[in-house]
């Protein structure tokens, strides 16, 4: 009976509203009845869908513990005006339908993007504007740009303008330097792809024709292992079976081979020329970002062909940056330039600061608003007297140097050198470092998140079970199934030599009622359903014609390796099991597929329609038909909980599915139906209106195909093992040790999440594992949380719906009792919400996470993490090349992390601190020296000695603390407890910056009034006399930070000394070489040092025998 659908779906919509005003109603019951345990957040309480998209946690402008004023100087200020521009300048481009037009059809005067790529940061133009702009928005360069300017004018100039332009500038020419050389790389990478050429079809044939000057409309041929240049309509290939492969692993990170199909029309053409010669249309979408979905059609206008048209999907399409992996592809190009999926898809990754920088950065403020409060002091008590405020300015610009612009330059040159050593470690080889600016960011991690298929596993698969209901087969007993097989065929043989029809394998008669299948039946049909119902292509070395016959064909490849391609290796791996037991995947193409029985004999099926397996459904169908007998049956297989509902009723599914997850196996399950040639048109002509509907095609076609999910036979159940990478146990073990808790993100069902946790020792034995249940809304979450809550050291596992829901109405409260969980299992969880938990993490806790993964979709929550690795893995080189840094092995992090992670941040806070310190001795010195002469804003030293100081004679000892470390690591993967002292950070802190400033005080004041008190006679000598005990008094004190000496640093002081005793005999203008001489000045100098450095080797020698640190016991 014939249904109308617009008053049905009317009718349903007033039901929901019914429904869903009830369920407020009910919510505002249940909100003032009051809850106990945990306080409530009001909000909607309607259904809760969730789609992948969805953001978990609400995006937020400013830190909840950050003052409002705090937040604006801080990053309020740069996001105010970055969105400001984005709303002034930049107008969001609206993408729109296109119809293409093919052959004698008109052309439209529409215009399309170019075709050119183009990943420049500058042009000509805007080089030196943005560079400077990039350069002085940190607060260190401007500061200096301010203090370098004053110079020019001449009542505040203080010396010479290379003292402060040399440094400077040398800072900006490197910068400018660099930036130049990369973008110039861009340039010529960019010009290189540009140029490429490709063959466009016209009416004299092919004509060679650059990259860039592709248009929408043109047709192209791609020729094998050739870069697909535009997004474009597959028309035609030189393949037989009118299909081609493409790779894309440069799009979404799958090394699997995918298989696309050739228009129907353009490619039962007899040349490509005949293309020319017809009018027809190409209906595109507008642009999107989604890879996996198409919708489009395809139509000949022509009078005589008047409604001959076919729907174009995802398959039909050869997206940009994808290589033609087999054959010659012809094309029509649809999408140009920023218009193509690849463009639309490559986001800009974030410019990731350590929290290194950012504290280092805080300290410079501090230090800057010292400055000022010191030069106001120097004011009040000079007095108030002429013209102050130009006093004032001078007075900043004498005590500038305790901001020292070295600083800057020394952490970027620190920050290569760790880079370099990390990726020259023997025992981590192939180790990329591309994010060179955050080593550091390793040695303070607090929050590990790891994929789990290809990070934690080798996304290896291996066929291990296969289950009937009553029996199961397991790698010992495979001979049985092989033996089932050659039964069943030899059966069949007997009935074609007597000329019956074959009708199953011998089946076990009742006396009345349905016939019962014995175990050969439904291990044949278990057996023939996995070796037909995939994705699966056969590839052959050295494949022959495909126009010999099927005998002579086959002997050719029996005689070849076969190599299967599919984009799942679960299905790979399927596909070679039923090979090893006797029923090989012969051929396929895009109409039919042929096996190979146990007794050689080809079995051929025609293809009929193919339901590709997608995240949203969950499985994946095929209707084929066998040549022999005419049957048409309908194969399924997929998650058991979408085939729970699909397949009659059973007793045994649900059990043995948990059973398998149990044993750490990813299960699929496979049911069937048969179709009689009536059942099978009505479908195939619903099937085609629903595709060839422009609105809301997807949900129609699925609608379709459901139609025919009902009551399906159950066959078996697969179970493929996926092993776990070498090293993992012990890694996890000791990142454990290390106080680094792992939370474990996979998109897998929730037993095998928790299996695989279990036998990684992610999960030890005497952990408690709670199970969060599912909840759909506020009451469930509720009491979900209050049952987590009374839980004690217990692993959270929970699935990505009802993380949703928790985050929607409890955010605060469940991220606290979550972060309180030794270890967190998200299961069933998308990319976008891999990523919405980095965010949540960072947050809620402000610790600094790190996220690891292998594929595609762990590229959004690589990049979201403060430190981001990558593992070049089998699905591919998207995330090892969108990470901050990039390993072979997930093994491989524990050695990052422990040794290299530590030595970068204690070596960097090493070095700023040193850095800090020697701009503020001789700030201290400056101070001194202006008292005790009236206040006269004058400098101490000429400004050759004061850019002296900071580079030729100081700058190789200072940096090379970059090669001390304070324990060996050996000791430090041995005892990775010491890694929890780095997460406090404690090595650059408050305390430890203002003991440094004591320091430099006390030697500042040491050495000047040290210099007055002895060399009262000599005082027309004190540049020679401070300037010589400040070089021995730094070369000393870099003596003293060293915990572990380097013959580097040995030749770093000993080179740093003699340049110092050279310069004293080259520059007479500022030493007096007669006075340097002396006796008189020699032991005066060396008691002055000695003050200033022999009572800071004390107090570290007490200290460190009655205060030792944690790792000298080790040592």
């Amino acid at each position: 009976m014939p249904v109308n659908r617009s008053s049905y779906y009317r009718s349903s919509k007033r039901s929901l509203n019914v429904k869903f005003s009830r369920l407020s109603r009910l919510s505002s019951d249940y909100e003032d009845s009051g809850t106990d345990e945990a306080p409530l957040i009001y909000g909607d309480t309607a259904g809760f869908d969730m789609d992948e998209n969805d953001s978990l946690v609400n995006r937020r402008y400013r830190n909840p513990n950050q003052s409002r004023i705090a937040y604006f100087l801080t990053d309020g200020w740069s996001n105010l005006c970055s969105r400001c521009w984005e709303r002034l300048c930049r107008r969001r481009k609206e993408y729109k339908a296109r119809v293409v037009p093919i052959g004698l059809e008109k052309s439209s005067d529409v215009k399309f993007p170019k075709n050119v790529i183009r990943n420049q940061k500058y042009s000509i133009i805007t080089f030196i504007p943005k560079v400077l702009f990039e350069q002085f928005k940190f607060f260190l360069n401007l500061y200096f740009l301010v203090m370098a300017s004053s110079q020019f004018i001449p009542e505040i100039k203080i010396g010479y303008l290379y003292t402060y332009w040399g440094p400077l500038g040398f800072v900006l020419f490197v910068t400018m330097c660099r930036e130049a050389l990369d973008d110039y790389r861009r340039y010529r990478r960019d010009k290189e792809a540009n140029s490429q050429k490709y063959s466009k079809l016209n009416r004299d044939g092919f004509g060679v024709i650059p990259s860039s000057d592709i248009r929408v409309g043109d047709l192209i041929a791609v020729e094998k292992d050739q870069r697909v240049p535009a997004d474009m309509i597959f028309v035609r290939t030189t393949e037989p079976g009118g299909a081609c492969f493409i790779r894309t692993d440069q799009l979404d990170g799958e090394t699997d081979w995918k298989l696309r199909l050739a228009v129907q029309n353009t490619q039962s053409l007899m040349s490509n020329v005949d293309i020319l010669d017809i009018k027809a249309q190409v209906y595109a979408e507008a642009p999107q970002k989604d890879i996996h979905t198409f919708v489009g059609t395809f139509r000949r206008t022509e009078p005589d062909t008047m409604g001959e048209e076919d729907s174009l999907s995802v398959e039909n399409v050869l997206w940009s940056n994808t290589v033609v992996a087999s054959g010659t592809a012809l094309g029509v190009v649809i999408y140009t330039g920023s218009e193509t999926r690849s463009v639309m898809n490559t986001s800009k990754p974030q410019n990731k600061v350590g929290l290194l920088d950012l504290e280092i950065n805080t300290l410079t403020k501090v230090l800057f608003f010292a400055v000022v409060a010191l030069s106001v002091v120097m004011i009040c008590l000079k007095g108030f007297v002429g013209p102050w405020y130009r006093y004032l300015f001078r007075f900043i610009l004498l005590f500038s140097y305790i901001i020292p612009i070295s600083l800057r330059v020394n952490l970027d040159m620190g920050k290569a050198a760790y880079s370099w050593f990390i990726q020259r470690d023997k025992l981590i080889p192939e180790t990329i470092v591309r994010t060179t600016t955050i080593p550091e960011e390793l040695g303070r991690i607090s929050y590990l998140l790891s994929d789990k298929t290809g990070t934690l596993t080798q996304n290896e698969m291996i066929f291990k079970k296969l289950h009937l209901g009553t029996v199961a087969y397991t790698p010992d007993t495979m001979d049985e199934v092989m033996a089932h097989l050659r039964t069943t065929f030899n059966q069949q043989q007997q009935q074609q030599s007597s000329q019956q029809p074959f009708l199953g394998p011998t089946t076990t008669p009742t006396r009345s009622g349905p016939v019962r299948r014995t175990v050969v039946t439904r291990t044949f049909e278990a057996v023939k359903a996995i070796a037909l119902c995939h994705n699966v292509t056969p590839v052959f070395e050295n494949e022959g014609s495909m126009d010999t016959s099927s005998e002579t064909e086959a002997d050719q490849q029996s005689q070849q390796k076969v190599v299967y391609q599919a984009s799942s290796p679960d299905e790979v791996a399927l596909v070679a099991w039923t090979e090893s037991v006797g029923l090989a995947l012969l051929k396929r193409n895009l109409n039919s597929m042929q096996l190979r029985a146990p007794n050689g004999s080809i079995i051929s099926y025609q293809i009929l329609q193919i339901f590709p397996f997608t995240s949203e459904t969950k499985r994946m169908g095929i209707i084929v038909k066998e040549e022999a007998t005419g049957e048409i049956i309908f194969y399924m297989k997929g998650a058991d909980v979408v085939m729970q509902t699909i397949v009659q009723y059973n007793d045994w599914l649900d059990e043995e599915c948990g059973n398998m997850a149990r044993e750490g196996l990813r299960t699929l399950v496979v049911a069937k139906k048969i179709l009689t040639e009536e059942q099978y048109q009505e479908f195939e002509t619903r099937y085609h209106q629903a595709k060839m509907s422009i609105q809301d095609r997807n949900v129609k076609v699925q609608a379709v195909i459901e139609s025919l999910e009902r009551d399906m036979d159950l066959l078996s159940l697969t179970g493929v093992e996926d092993k776990l990478q070498e090293g993992v146990r012990p890694t996890l073990e000791l990142l454990k040790n290390a106080g680094i808790k792992v939370w474990m993100l996979t998109g897998d069902k929730l037993e095998t999440a928790i299996c695989i946790s279990k036998s990684s020792k992610l999960v030890s034995r005497i952990q408690d594992i709670h199970t969060f249940g599912v909840v759909n809304g506020r009451t469930e979450a509720h009491l979900e949380l209050n049952a987590l809550r009374r839980k004690q050291d217990a692993v959270l596992v929970i699935t990505g719906n009802s993380l949703q829901v928790c985050l929607k109405y409890y955010e605060h409260e469940f991220v606290e009792l979550a972060c309180q969980c030794p270890c967190v299992v998200v299961c069933r969880c998308s990319p976008t919400q891999k990523a919405d938990i980095v965010k949540l993490l960072q947050v809620h806790t402000g610790k600094r996470t790190c996220a690891i993964g292998d594929g595609g979709n762990d590229v959004s929550m690589i990049q979201a993490a403060n430190a981001g690795i990558g593992i070049v893995g089998k699905e591919g080189k998207q995330a090892s090349l969108a990470a901050d840094f990039s390993v072979t092995q997930f093994s491989h992090i524990g050695r990052l992390l422990m040794i290299h992670g530590r030595n970068s941040y204690k070596r960097s806070a090493s070095l700023s601190q040193f850095v800090i310190h020697r701009g503020l001795i001789i700030s201290t010195m400056q101070a001194v020296f202006s008292s005790v002469f009236y206040f006269a804003s004058i400098a101490l030293f000429p400004g050759f000695l004061m850019v002296g100081y900071s580079t030729i004679y100081t700058m190789y000892p200072v940096f090379s603390l970059v090669l001390d470390k304070d324990v060996s690591a050996d000791i430090a993967i041995t005892y990775p407890e010491l890694y929890k002292e780095l997460t406090k950070g404690r090595s650059l802190s408050f305390k430890t910056f203002f003991l440094w400033v004591l320091i430099s005080v006390y030697q500042g004041g040491i050495i000047i009034y040290g210099a007055l008190w002895l060399f009262d006679e000599d005082f027309v000598h004190v540049v020679s006399i401070t300037f010589t005990s400040l070089i021995l008094t730094e070369l000393l004190m870099v003596a003293l930070a060293v915990r572990t000496w380097h013959y580097l640093m040995v030749i770093a002081e000993a080179f740093s000394l003699a340049i110092y005793i050279l310069s004293l005999a080259v520059l007479r203008n500022y030493f007096d070489g007669k006075f340097l001489t002396t006796w008189n000045f020699v032991w005066k100098v060396l008691v002055i040092t000695s003050v200033s450095c022999i009572p800071l080797y004390i107090l570290k020698y007490l200290r460190k025998k009655f205060s030792p640190p944690v790792y000298s016991k080790l040592t």
